[in-house]
Order: structure tokens, then sequence, then C-alpha cells
């Protein structure tokens, strides 16, 4: 039986992920600019502060984890009296996955992970935006073996160490969700925390393993022992949405992924997800992601063409050779005109590229 946590997981796409280690010493603030990513942090030793905007500073101790959603701007800081300084200027992201600040009293580990694509929104959402597991929590336990591989992968730099760091990047980033849920139980985690209850997570769990089925409210609800008005209620006083508006939403999700990745028609997903026609499919896809699956689509391949030339394209214009500039021109314009969108496209260099 597919767990649902790990079904929406395997649709992020990870655009880039980076484990780090953080040792700094005397007094010290920093700050990290906010970024659509998800973020963890652990200290390791030593003890700060974390000030985000518009909430009281937050104290941090030894063995404290920290997971940030669509991570806003904050400060990190040891005294929050001080101007705080570029956080990200004392890394050396090319050579170095540690950074070091004048002794090393205080010690952090920490990941990132920004995701590509749309899907990543279906998790993102459904999480506050701060989220703290206290070192001294039962929950906190499962993590403090991981956090010491991690630490100690970071330091080593060896042989396979860059895999190792994303690999345990991954397991910790479930590990502090499953950590935060098994504490805070089903508040104010939407789907997420839902997983928690025996019911819903159930209904959850069945919608997950077969979202082609033709799913009612009464089916989902007779199949955990609940009554329609019961289930229907509960369902979305934790999840924060209707039964079957959860249903289309993972479904289109799923679509959306299939269509990215092996570039699946529109019948066939409308056959497979249970819709009686193109039409329908079309118009649920519609309501989810505000443009039809064609569009998106386009959309979608034009981001995929810029990263495959490998260098910046702006909205307007194009950067390198004379060459390169016409190989970009007629591509870009095979993008427009498959878009059906009138835009003028004029050749300007980057600032910054050669």
């Amino acid at each position: 039986m597919i767990d649902p946590l790990s079904d929406v997981l395997s649709l992020l796409d990870i655009a880039s992920a980076r484990c780090t280690r953080f040792e700094v010493g005397g007094r010290w603030s920093f700050r990290f600019p906010a970024k659509p990513a998800l973020k963890f942090a652990a200290v390791l030793r030593g003890r700060c502060w974390i000030a985000l905007p518009e909430e009281q500073p937050f104290p941090l101790g030894p063995g404290d984890t920290f997971l940030l959603a669509n991570a806003p701007a904050y400060v990190i800081a040891n005294d929050l009296s001080m101007q705080p300084e570029d956080g990200i200027s004392f890394f050396d992201w090319e050579h170095s996955n540690v950074a070091r600040h004048c002794g090393d009293e205080t010690a952090l580990v920490a990941g990132s992970f920004v995701f590509e694509g749309g899907n990543a929104q279906l998790l993102l959402d459904a999480l506050p935006r701060f989220m703290h597991i206290p070192g001294s929590d039962r929950a906190a336990t499962i993590l403090r073996g991981s956090l010491a591989v991690l630490d100690e992968e970071l330091d080593a730099a060896s042989m396979g160490s860059t895999l190792m760091t994303r690999r345990m990047g991954d397991i910790l980033l479930v590990q502090t969700l499953r950590a935060y849920v098994a504490k805070e139980g089903t508040s104010s985690m939407g789907w997420v925390g839902a997983l928690t209850d025996r019911r819903i997570g159930a209904a959850l769990g069945l919608i997950h393993n077969d979202p082609g089925h033709g799913w009612t409210v009464n089916e989902l609800a007779t199949s955990i022992g609940m009554s329609r008005s019961g289930f229907a209620r509960r369902f979305k006083e934790l999840v924060g949405m209707a039964p079957l508006d959860y249903l289309t939403r993972w479904r289109m999700h799923r679509a959306r992924d299939a269509m990215r990745r092996s570039g699946a028609s529109v019948g066939s997903l409308a056959q497979s997800l249970g819709y009686a026609s193109e039409s329908a499919f079309g118009n649920a896809f519609k309501r989810v992601f505000g443009r039809s699956p064609r569009r998106l689509r386009q959309a979608e391949r034009g981001v995929n063409v810029e990263l495959y030339l490998g260098r910046p394209l702006l909205v307007l214009g194009l950067s390198g050779s004379d060459q390169g500039r016409s190989e970009q021109l007629g591509l870009r314009r095979q993008l427009v005109e498959a878009a059906g969108a009138e835009v003028e496209l004029a050749c300007c260099p980057v600032v910054g590229q050669p």
C-alpha cells in the first residue's frame, strides 16, 4: 500500500539541494534572504536565536532542529542587538560544505531544497512556515543518528561524500517532517498532519492508492467506518478541503507529473484518472492550475529549453555569440508561436555573462 507522504515526495523534483555546516564564535548575527525552498537546520552545540519577520525571536539550543517551508527571510544570531551581516557571503559554495567564522563555539548543520515545477506546492502549502523540534523532545531522538552521519560526511569530504550528504539531507528532511507531525499531531499541518488521524489517514491512503477510482464521499466514509456527514466534516477540518476536492487536486498533480516526465497524452491521462472525457479532465486541470494541459505543457517546455541551452535567456533578450543568438532566437520564436503569444524578441547581452 502506498504511503501518501512518500507518494507526494516522489513527485517533487529537487532542482538543487545543498547540505552545509556553519561554525561560528564570539558575538555574531547573520541574515539570510527569502527563498522558495524547504530548509532544515539543527544546532549541534551552542545557543542562538532565529528571528522571522513579524514574529518574536525564537531560542535554539543543542539538539534543536527547525524546518522552514517557503523559507522566509530570517536572522540567526547569538546577539540580536548586532546589525546582521550577509550570511550567504560566508559560504564558499564551490569548494567547501563548511563555513567558519571567528571560532567554533556554535555549530549548526543545515540543508536547503529548491524544487522544480509546481508539484512542490502540494507539500509546501500544507506546512507552517516555521516548525521546531526541541532537542529534549522524544520525537527528536531519531534525528540524532542521522545528524551525526551528516556532520561526519560534511567534515570528511571523502570519496562519495557529495552523494552521501545529498542522500542524508533527503533522509533528514523526511525524518524532520515525521518528528514535527509526531509532536504536533493533526494541528496546522493540512493533509500531512491528517495522516496521523487513523481514519482520515486511511481515507487519504485509499485515494493515493487508487486515484483513478470513481470515489464518492459515501464510499470513502463507508470504507473507513464513518458516517458520510461525519467523515466529510472531519476530512475538511483536518485537510482544509473537501474529500473530492482533494481527490481532484491529487489527480491533477499526478497528471502534471506524467505529462512532464513521459509526455503522456491528455486522452490517456483522462482515462487512467477516472474521467469520462478529455474535456472533463481538461476542465478539472484548469480549475487546479489555472490553465489547460496544453498551455501548461508549452510553458514548462519553454523552461526546459532555457535550461538545455545552458546559458541565461532574458525574457525579451538573448546572449552569447552570433551563432548562439541565432540558434536561441529560432528556438524562442518556436516557443512563442507554440504558446500563441506575440512579443518582440531583441538581442542584447546579459550583464556579467561573456
